[in-house]
C-alpha cells in the first residue's frame, strides 16, 4: 500500500474546506477504490491524516484516525441498483 509508478491506477480528488491552526478539513472524492487509498495518498504528499499511526502521523493530538465518510455511493453488485448512504449531519 504505497504510491508507485508500477502500481495500479488510483485517483483521489480533494478540496480543502476549512483550515485550522494545525489541521484542515478536506473533502475527498474517489475515482478508484483502493485499500487505504485516502490514507496512502495524503501521506505520500506529506500530509498524513490526523491520528493515522500506520501512515505517518503518530504525533497527532488525536487518539484515533480522523477519517469520516459523509456520503457513500455505489452500484450494488447483486441487484444492480445504485445505493446512496448519506450522513444527515455534517459539521464544518
Amino acid at each position: 500500500r504505497l504510491v508507485s509508478p508500477d502500481g495500479k491506477k488510483s485517483i483521489t480528488h480533494f478540496e480543502v474546506l476549512k483550515e485550522y491552526d494545525s489541521y484542515s478539513l478536506v473533502k475527498c472524492v474517489l475515482e478508484t477504490g483502493r485499500t487505504h487509498q485516502i490514507r496512502v495518498h495524503f501521506s505520500a504528499i506529506g500530509h498524513p491524516l490526523a491520528g493515522d499511526t500506520l501512515y505517518g502521523n503518530s504525533n497527532s493530538n488525536f487518539s484515533r484516525l480522523m477519517l469520516h465518510c459523509s456520503k457513500l455511493e455505489f452500484f450494488h453488485p447483486v441487484i444492480n441498483k445504485k445505493i446512496i448512504i448519506e450522513c444527515s449531519e455534517f459539521f464544518l
